[in-house]
């Protein structure tokens, strides 16, 4: 089965060339009735105008019309060359633009037609990495950005001069938002294409183009709003204009940062005390990789206020914008361990309340085994028989492991839910929740890692992290339940496939190794910096930072090309 989303160009672009060949009947068919019209109106000898009582006039006319025959004819066949040469051209232009457009957001490349499939896949593949990362850096530099205004709102009691006031950030942020649905599309098309979905040759290979055409849109969105973006921060203006303020809030948000690290740090070993040791895996090193970013922010930092004092703002600008990307990752390391502390200690309450609740929708699913078995219809007696036992071993096992010592909490409630949930029939509603929770816990702890090792990530981790949050994002946009919740069903498979997401990103940073080759320190964080994506791959010197854009743009301050040897970490 083909989505909509694939066949609507083919569909569209096959009713204009009907149109096209309808167009050159139409005028083969003019063509022709002017050829024989005025050869049948002279073999029949109808009467001329004057009747037999004016011969003369009437042997005159029609020496008229036999003289003239020859001119008569060549009129007519120029109009049914050219009607043909028009719809020629006509059909094979809009062949060619059917061809080459493949979404309704943009071209998806010339010589996709023509090109493999295993070439067509691995640039897909490539687009749907750059694509999220695209997104992920407009989002990081949004956020100084916005930070910013709140930072002059402070100070003047106003705005930013030539920036709408109810607006603001809204055209990037709406720009960011439409990108975003872009690649949603994209990566739901990947799923699919994974999936066996379409599975005719030529509808697979146009699902490929699709991708290939959504990610490019989404890249052109963001690529049409980096001026803007630019103009909006006035970075080249230096200290006395968004320079100086840009520069206060990454400092004010480096020194906040500055003081969690440590308290990160404390906290994590309090969870090691506590819980079992697998309780903190999602988050080890994470305090060490925030002190690496830290690191090297305070270098760029530094740079950026000697360039900026000494009337180098380009130079200025570009260090700064490094600095905010690694700022932005410490950010999330330093997150990471505070959210694990919260959602541990949740799992930790929900537990006693889970067992009951499997317990009672154990009981529930056998009783039916022996009467009415309406919420279980669809699953045979044998089969239902399997699951309360299989679920009834695991909540033993839980019980046991309980009171043996440590354990860990959202990994206990994750095989409470797992057990429960294919005998559940909603008699207990602590079921859903801690199925909430462990999906909750299992993407942002992905997604953490996708963050900050961008440079190393492919697309399989991350198509698969896309689809986990898809299936939570009921849960997490609709606080006003119009919307119906996820089904504890999804919850399971979004948490699945987020743990599956964090094991493929795991992998893919230790193949990717370290950034920099040969032997090194490395005590200015600059391996980090590169495995993160805050600068982006080549020389580690001259790299230059992640900026808000697209292909086009989102290497555009690149000022580290032309810096001093001094300058250099």
């Amino acid at each position: 089965m083909t989505s909509s989303s694939i066949r609507g160009r083919a569909r569209r672009g096959g009713s204009h060339i009907s149109v096209r060949v309808a167009h050159a009947l139409v005028g083969g068919l003019v063509g022709v009735v002017w050829l024989v019209l005025p050869g049948m109106t002279v073999g029949a000898g109808g009467p001329v105008a004057g009747g037999t009582d004016r011969p003369v006039a009437g042997a005159v006319a029609q020496g008229e019309d036999e003289g003239t025959s020859g001119t008569d004819l060549v009129v007519p066949m120029l109009a049914v060359v050219a009607a043909t040469a028009l719809a020629g051209y006509g059909f094979l232009r809009r062949r060619r633009r059917t061809r080459e457009r493949t979404t309704p957001g943009g071209a998806a490349g010339r010589g996709e037609a023509e090109q493999p499939v295993g070439e067509l896949d691995e640039r897909a593949r490539a687009l749907l990495v750059a694509a999220d990362d695209w997104v992920r850096v407009g989002w990081e530099e949004l956020g100084f950005v916005e930070g910013r205004f709140e930072l002059e709102d402070l100070a003047h009691a106003g705005g930013v001069e030539g920036v709408d006031e109810a607006g603001r950030g809204e055209p990037f942020a709406r720009a960011l938002r439409d990108a975003e649905a872009e690649l949603a599309v994209a990566v739901r098309m990947r799923c699919q294409y994974e999936g066996g979905v379409p599975e005719e040759a030529a509808a697979r290979r146009h699902a490929l183009a699709g991708m290939v055409g959504r990610c490019e849109e989404a890249g052109r969105l963001l690529d049409a709003q980096a001026a803007a973006l630019d103009q909006v921060r006035g970075l080249e203006q230096g200290l006395g204009g968004g320079l100086g303020y840009a520069l206060v809030v990454a400092e004010g948000r480096f020194r906040e940062l500055t003081g969690r690290t440590g308290g990160a740090d404390a906290t994590l070993r309090e969870l090691g005390e506590r819980y079992a040791p697998s309780a903190t895996d999602a988050v080890a090193g994470h305090v060490e990789q925030a002190k690496d970013r830290l690191v090297f922010a305070t270098t760029r930092l530094n740079h950026a206020r000697q360039a900026a004092d000494s009337g180098d703002n380009e130079r200025a600008a570009g260090r700064l914008r490094a600095a905010e990307g690694a700022i932005a990752q410490a950010a999330v390391f330093i997150d990471g361990v505070e959210r694990l502390a919260a959602n541990l200690a949740m799992a930790a309450a929900t537990v006693p309340a889970a067992l009951t609740g499997g317990e009672v929708e154990i009981a529930g699913a056998r009783e039916s085994l022996t009467g009415a078995r309406d919420p279980y219809l669809d699953v045979p007696p044998g089969e239902l028989r399997a699951r309360v036992t299989h679920a009834d071993i695991v909540l033993a096992l839980v019980r046991e492991q309980l009171t043996s010592g440590p354990y860990d909490p959202l990994d206990v409630l994750r095989r409470i839910v797992q057990a429960v949930v294919p005998v559940a029939a909603g008699r207990a509603g602590v079921i859903a929740a801690g199925a909430l929770l462990c999906a909750r816990s299992a993407v942002a702890d992905a997604d953490d890692v996708v963050a900050t090792h961008r440079a190393a990530v492919g697309s399989e981790a991350r198509t698969r992290l896309a689809e986990a949050r898809r299936l939570l994002t009921p849960s997490l946009s609709t606080p006003t339940g119009r919307t119906p919740p996820p089904s504890p069903a999804d919850l399971l498979t979004s948490d699945t496939l987020a743990q599956q997401a964090h094991a493929l990103a795991e992998q893919d940073i230790r193949l990717h190794g370290n950034p920099i080759e040969g032997p090194t320190d490395d005590i200015t964080g600059l391996a980090g910096a590169l495995l993160g994506g805050v600068l982006l791959g080549g020389d580690p010197n001259t790299a230059p930072p992640a900026t808000f854009g697209g292909p086009r743009t989102r290497g555009r301050r690149g000022d580290e090309r032309s810096q001093r040897p001094a300058d250099r970490p």
